[in-house]
C-alpha cells in the first residue's frame, strides 16, 4: 500500500472507532436519536443472544428504550476491537468494514426492584462480543449496516 493508502486506512479506522464508541455511548445515555443516526438506511441490529429482538435499527431502538428503562445506570466498556477494512477491486479506498469488539456492560437496576426498603439496587453485568458490519457512503461516512450482540455471560448481584 502507498503512504496515501496507509493514511486513508488510519483515517478509516479512526472514523470506524468513533462509530463503535458512539454506539456504546448512545445506548448508555439512552440517546435513541443518536443510536438511529449511526445506522445506514436499512441497517439492522440483533440482540437475540441476550434475550432481545432482531430487526431494523429504528424498531430495535424502540425496544431498547423500553427494555433498558429498568436500568437507569449503564456503562458499556468496549475493548479488543479488531477492524478489517474491505475495498473494491484493488482494495483501496475501503468501502466496507467488519469489526469484532468485546464488551463488558455493568448496569444498576432501578431501586424499585429491591426486595425491601433500604436494600441496595441490584447490579447486572453482561459480557460478550459485538459483530459490526459497516459501510461508507459519500454523504454520511461510515455507518452500521448490521450489529449483532453475542452475549457470553451475565451475573446479577445485590
Amino acid at each position: 500500500m502507498t503512504q496515501r493508502g496507509d493514511l486513508a486506512a488510519v483515517m478509516d479506522r479512526m472514523a470506524i472507532d468513533e462509530v463503535v464508541t458512539g454506539y456504546a455511548v448512545a445506548v448508555d445515555d439512552g440517546d435513541w436519536e443518536a443510536y438511529r443516526a449511526l445506522f445506514a438506511p436499512g441497517g439492522r441490529a440483533d440482540y437475540t443472544s441476550a434475550g432481545g429482538i432482531e430487526g431494523p435499527a429504528g424498531e430495535v431502538a424502540d425496544w431498547l428504550a423500553e427494555a433498558l428503562r429498568r436500568f437507569p445506570v449503564r456503562q458499556h466498556l468496549v475493548v479488543n476491537r479488531l477492524v478489517r477494512l474491505e475495498g473494491e477491486g484493488s482494495g483501496w479506498p475501503a468501502v466496507r468494514a467488519q469489526v469484532r469488539a468485546d464488551f463488558v456492560n455493568p448496569m444498576r437496576m432501578d431501586a424499585a426492584g429491591s426486595a425491601a426498603a433500604g436494600d441496595p439496587a441490584p447490579h447486572l453485568v453482561t459480557a460478550g462480543r459485538y459483530s459490526f458490519a459497516l459501510a461508507r457512503s459519500d454523504r454520511d461516512g461510515w455507518r452500521i449496516t448490521r450489529v449483532a450482540v453475542h452475549e457470553k455471560w451475565r451475573r446479577l448481584s445485590a
